[in-house]
This record gives structure tokens, C-alpha cells and sequence, in this order.
């Protein structure tokens, strides 16, 4: 049924989807992780640098899809390179979607095991997300769709609602003194930065179920946007509340940011549990992107039903979920997928735009 792009989504939902397939464990981490690199308070420079690199990537991955309708990039990518070369691209990108697929649900037990549920086999809370995200996506992109647009609401709220209150502990005095140590700093950021846009990738694919694709760039611009904002605040909000010393040592800096502060008399006093509980809903809803996008995949290169494809692969995203022995493994694996990640969401489609125009650029000139 989805072997083809038959099952069509709204330009807001295009946009919710890749707003969802972005925002996930980064949330958590990317304090830790582009402090730990900047070393100084301009982290944020990074993350905004970061953002200006990966909007125009996406830029030229919309502008891309634009030019085969209805084609995913497991499809087009073997009209512009050919089938051989094309289907081993694709064949990496489904990798790439498996692993980081595997990546989401492990944090996502992580988080849950520390936070709320000690002690607990670590399998036996992610086999409920796996089997729960297989009705999903066997639903198609339409039902994922529908979900992300419930679910992405109420993270946002809560989301802004921790920032207010945590307002009261925040200090300026801790982003301050501005580019003290020079540009080489926020320069060497901009990789841990990039990394947290892993995902946006999916614009290669969503493009082709728009049910209006000449809207495409409005889009997946206010898609982009909207999670790169919500980023931007977190890094702020957490350096200012913790101090840099402070960031750098955290496992999970954007909860104890949360944790640091209560709110006598209120519904909820500590806000730790709504964020973590509305956030593990997020980042089911990002292993859900990257786990049809890689049954999609296969589905398209192999020319298979996809059902089959997504119960088939259940045990192997359980396993990559599995692969990691300690949350230390867990980050580096992290941070694998997203040198990874920058790798293919650059290299893919700046290749096939290149291959593209010189092709063009022949015909015209046989012509």
C-alpha cells in the first residue's frame, strides 16, 4: 500500500513531521554536548551558526525532491546516478534511519530507567515502545501524522511553561563575557550543533507525500525553524541557570535545570515529571519517523509490501537498541550517528544535485 506515495499529508503536517523527526533526545543533551565543546558561555553562537548550515542544506534537499513529484529519494536517486549507485546510497540512508531508529528508543529507556522506573530490565521498556510504534507506522504517514499533531502541541507547552518558571534562577551574568575567547570556539561548536539536526533528512522523503509539494519550501522552513528556536532557548536557559561548570557535568543538563527549581502550592511542584513524561512521548514520536522512513526505504529499493518490511524489522531495531552496554556507550553511539548523519545530509543531496545539473546541463547541449 505504501510502496507508492499514495497516502498524502497537509503542508502543516509535513511541517509537523519534520519538526517531531528532529526534536528528540537533543533536547536533553545538546547543553552538555556544545558547551563541552565552546567551553565558554557563547554556546549559543554555535547552535545558531549550526542552523544557518543546515537550513540551507534543507533548502537544497526541498528543492531537490521538487524536481520528481511524487518520488521519494529511494526512488529518484537511482534516475539521477543510476540503479546500482543509487540503491547503494539509499542502502546507507536505511541504515543510517535503523540505527538512529535503535538510538531514540535506547535514551528513551535510559531516561526512563533513571527517572522513573530504577531498577527495571532495560528490555522490558523497550520492547512496549517498539511493539506501540509498530501499530504506528503500519498505520502509514497519515496516522503518524496525526499523532505527531497531538503530541507536538502539548510538548511545546510544557516545554515553554519549564523555561518561564525556570526564568527565576536564570542569571545573564552566566552568558556573559560575549565572544571572549574569539570566533574559534563558537567555530568548533558548530559540529556538536549540527549534530542535534540529524533527521531532517525525512524532508527527502515527506516532500513526495505533500499533498501540495510546490509548498514544500514554506514548509519544511517553518518545520526547521521551529525546532532550531526551541534549541536556541534551551541552550540559553540552561546556561543561565546552571553556569557553563555546571552544564558540563550534567548527564541530562535540561532536567536538572527543571529539577532545580519548585513551585510552592502549584498543581504540579516539581516539573521534572511532566517534562520527562510529555518528552518520552517526543521521542517515540522520533523513533516512529525514522522507523517508517527505513521500512519505506526498503519497501522502495527492494520493491517489497511494507508491512512485511516493518515487522521484519522489529528484532534488528531491537537489537541496535541493544548493542550499547553503558549510557557512555549510548552518547558515543550518538555522536556516531550524527557525524554520520552530517555526512549524508550533505554529501546525498548535494551528489545528486550536482549529478542532476550536469546531466541537465548535457541534454541541453545534445539538444
Amino acid at each position: 500500500m505504501f510502496k507508492r506515495t499514495d497516502d498524502k499529508i497537509t503542508t502543516s503536517q509535513a511541517t509537523i513531521v519534520l519538526t517531531n523527526s528532529m526534536l528528540g533526545a537533543g533536547i536533553l543533551t545538546l547543553p552538555r554536548n556544545v558547551v563541552k565543546a565552546v567551553q565558554t558561555p557563547d554556546a549559543w553562537v554555535s547552535v545558531v551558526l549550526g542552523g544557518v548550515v543546515v537550513f540551507m542544506v534543507i533548502m537544497v534537499m526541498v528543492k531537490l525532491s521538487q524536481q520528481f513529484p511524487g518520488k521519494t529519494v529511494f526512488q529518484y536517486s537511482k534516475r539521477i546516478v543510476g540503479i546500482l549507485p543509487g540503491s547503494v546510497l539509499s542502502s546507507l540512508l536505511i541504515l543510517y534511519f535503523i540505527v538512529i531508529a535503535g538510538f531514540e528508543i535506547r535514551v528513551l529507556a535510559e531516561v526512563t530507567l533513571y527517572f522513573l522506573l530504577e531498577g527495571t530490565p532495560i528490555w522490558a521498556v523497550v520492547m512496549p515502545f517498539i511493539w506501540v510504534g509498530t501499530y504506528l507506522v503500519y498505520g502509514g504517514i497519515n496516522s503518524i501524522a496525526r499523532v505527531f499533531q497531538i503530541v507536538f502541541p502539548i510538548s511545546i507547552f510544557i516545554l515553554i511553561i519549564c523555561f518561564i518558571l525556570s526564568s527565576r534562577i536564570f542569571d545573564i551574568h552566566h552568558l556573559r563575557p560575549f565572544m571572549s575567547e574569539g570566533l574559534m570556539p563558537v567555530i568548533r561548536g558548530m559540529k556538536s550543533s549540527i549534530l542535534i539536526f540529524t533527521g531532517c533528512e525525512v524532508v527527502m522523503t515527506m516532500t513526495a507525500f505533500m499533498e501540495h509539494p510546490q509548498e514544500a519550501v514554506k514548509g519544511m522552513m517553518v518545520g526547521f525553524c521551529i525546532p532550531l528556536v526551541l534549541y536556541l532557548v534551551t541552550v540559553v536557559m540552561v546556561i543561565g541557570g546552571l553556569s557553563i561548570n555546571s552544564v558540563i557535568t550534567s548527564t541530562w543538563p535540561t532536567i536538572d535545570l527543571v529539577r532545580s527549581f519548585e513551585i510552592s502550592g502549584f498543581f504540579f511542584e516539581r516539573f521534572e515529571f511532566p517534562l520527562l513524561v510529555i518528552w518520552l512521548m517526543q521521542m517515540f514520536c522520533n523513533f516512529c519517523s525514522f522507523f517508517f522512513n527505513a521500512s519505506l526505504g526498503i519497501s522502495q529499493v527492494f520493491h517489497l509490501k511494507i508491512h512485511p518490511v516493518i515487522f521484519a524489522l522489529m528484532p534488528v531495531i531491537f537489537i541496535c537498541t541493544m548493542i550499547p552496554q553503558r549510557i557512555n556507550d549510548v552518547f558515543k553511539l550518538g555522536d556516531s550517528i550524527g557525524y554520520v548523519g552530517v555526512l549524508i545530509f550533505i554529501l546525498l543531496p548535494l551528489l545528486l544535485s550536482v549529478v542532476l545539473l550536469i546531466r541537465k546541463k548535457g541534454l541541453k547541449q545534445n539538444v
